[in-house]
């Protein structure tokens, strides 16, 4: 027995990942396209009406632009904090009579065969999360759409088999680039995104903490990053701690515009 965890899609065009296990399917965010997602789950061999529970971290077009639309087609329920059902129940389409379910602050709870607890992290958004899961002793965490890494939050992660982490951009890249001062302020700011950098040392930290089995970076941006150089950065700073990537830690990478490799998460 074990979780799965594949990234259908990571990055400012849309995110959505999976998770599962033999007997609970679930989806965390949906910004993208339904069509996109059912045929993701398909090439995974999922089906819509499979899934569980749709998660949301916060309320950003590109983390539930078809949330309203895989709920009223496979009546699926939503797991969400209040504050953010309220800003985005009216952008949503429609959904009388379908199962909303209001997260506590930091509090656990299950669906089906699967453990989840929600931790607060640092975004511009009303009351963005991030999400551990854990079952049949493992645990998968996704941890994106931050400005930093607080303590509280490394101590939420630190024991997770397979960590999905931000890798949002290479600082230079962005200073040099052509988006305006003030988007570059926000993305370089402690409620925008990780920069490569700053997810490497973070992983370093985690993984001298024990537990970590596999590093996947997520949510590269496509204008102030390249998949070669998010890896090459994090592999080069944890190796500066003696952390052997192919030895030590398996380390991935998300995509934008199609699915990672499906990950089967045991002890």
């Amino acid at each position: 027995m074990s979780l799965t965890f594949c990234s259908l899609a990571s990055g400012s065009s849309g995110n959505c990942q999976f998770i599962g296990s033999k007997d609970t399917k679930l989806l965390i965010d949906a910004g993208l396209t339904g069509k996109y997602i059912i045929n993701a789950l398909q090439n995974i061999g999922i089906e819509g009406k499979d899934i569980d529970g749709l998660l949301v971290t916060h309320e950003h077009i590109d983390h539930i632009k078809s949330v309203g639309i895989l709920m009223r087609k496979f009546d699926i329920p939503l797991y969400i904090k209040e504050k953010t059902w309220e800003v985005i129940k009216n952008k949503i389409g429609k959904i009388d009579g379908k199962d909303i379910k209001i997260l506590k602050d930091n509090e656990p709870f299950y669906i089906g065969d699967i453990k989840i607890k929600p931790y607060s992290i640092s975004h511009d958004a009303v009351d963005p999360i991030g999400f551990s899961f854990i079952g049949y002793n493992s645990k998968i965490s996704i941890t994106t759409d931050l400005g930093y890494v607080s303590d509280e939050i490394i101590e939420e992660i630190k024991d997770s088999d397979l960590l999905v982490i931000e890798a949002n951009h290479d600082v230079e890249t962005l200073k040099m680039g052509k988006y305006p001062w003030f988007l570059k302020k926000r993305i370089l700011s402690e409620e925008g995104h990780l920069s490569n950098e700053a997810a490497g040392k973070i992983v370093a930290q985690v993984v001298e903490k024990g537990n970590v089995s596999y590093v996947v970076l997520a949510h590269l941006s496509k204008e102030n990053n390249f998949p070669e150089l998010a890896y090459e950065t994090v592999k080069n700073i944890v190796e500066e701690r003696k952390i052997k990537v192919g030895r030590d830690i398996f380390l991935d990478l998300t995509y934008r515009d199609k699915i990672s490799r499906l990950y089967n998460v045991r002890k």
